[in-house]
């Protein structure tokens, strides 16, 4: 059966649609098959990705490989029973019909707490949680002292987490993986980074959460949404020549897929 990534944060602004068409992408370059759904029914950012990938890569009389990213299917109303919940149902069927001939399904959840996403923390095999290196972001997973030194609790976030973590285990499954990834930390040695750093790892300890490092800010990631493309593209796209920060974020995508350890996964790009 496919093993299910889930990339989930309930803030907005985090790169979680970045992150979504990067991993899948990477893996589909690696020859698995990888199919996505995005449960940002609103926004679909990571659908639109997708589709402006499709547009491109039309326009130009290129195949290059990628996710197979799907619509919810429609659930007609009478046919639920009762207590059922129409949206369990949509995503249900989704990933039972995708998991058969899948590697991998990325489940991109949309930043605000909704039942859909409820529901698609609890099918992660591997949960991926996007976070910008500040303490606004921080608040995600944990409230802290007004030093930013002292947890003082977990957040609704990681309470969610963890009910999720609770269902599996009543329902025999694997525990899921989850990994906390920084994303925009700064170059410099910063006091403020340097408490994000500290926070972030006792928290690890406490919750129980794996800890990769994401993309910095970069110009590239802004330029390449427009055409659906990733870091991974752009020589097939006859960029000859990659400037510094191209090669910089490359080994940025390569250095979260190694930390993320995804099974069967050998990083070869």
């Amino acid at each position: 059966m496919a093993h299910i990534i889930v990339v989930g944060n309930e803030k907005g602004g985090a790169g979680k649609s970045t992150v979504s068409m990067h991993v899948s992408t990477a893996l589909a370059r690696l020859g698995h098959k990888v199919s996505g759904l995005d449960l940002d029914l609103r926004q679909r950012t990571f659908g639109r990705y997708s589709e402006n990938r499709k547009t491109f890569l039309s326009n130009a009389e290129l195949e290059l490989p990628g996710p197979a990213v799907h619509e919810l299917p429609e659930i007609d109303p009478d046919s639920l029973r009762p207590g059922e919940n129409i949206y369990d149902q949509r995503l249900s069927v989704a990933v039972a019909e995708l998991e058969p001939d899948n590697d991998f399904i990325l489940i991109d959840c949309p930043g605000a707490h909704t039942r859909l996403s409820q529901v698609a923390h609890s099918l992660a095999d591997t949960l991926i949680t996007p976070l910008n290196d500040s303490f606004i972001d921080f608040d995600l997973l944990a409230r802290v002292d007004s030093s930013g030194t002292t947890i003082l609790g977990p957040s609704v976030y990681s309470e969610m987490v963890w009910n999720a973590r609770q269902l599996r285990a009543q329902a025999g499954l694997s525990p899921i993986d989850w990994v906390v990834v920084r994303n925009r930390m700064g170059a410099q040695r910063m006091v403020n980074k340097e408490k994000m750093e500290q926070a972030v790892a006792e928290l690890a300890k406490r919750i129980g959460f794996r800890i990769a490092p994401g993309f910095s800010e970069r110009v590239i990631f802004r330029e390449l949404f427009p055409r659906g493309l990733t870091l991974l593209d752009l020589k097939d796209i006859g960029v000859k020549q990659l400037n510094i920060s191209n090669v910089a974020a490359r080994q940025e995508l390569r250095d979260l897929m190694k930390a993320v350890d995804l099974p069967g996964v050998d990083i070869e790009f």
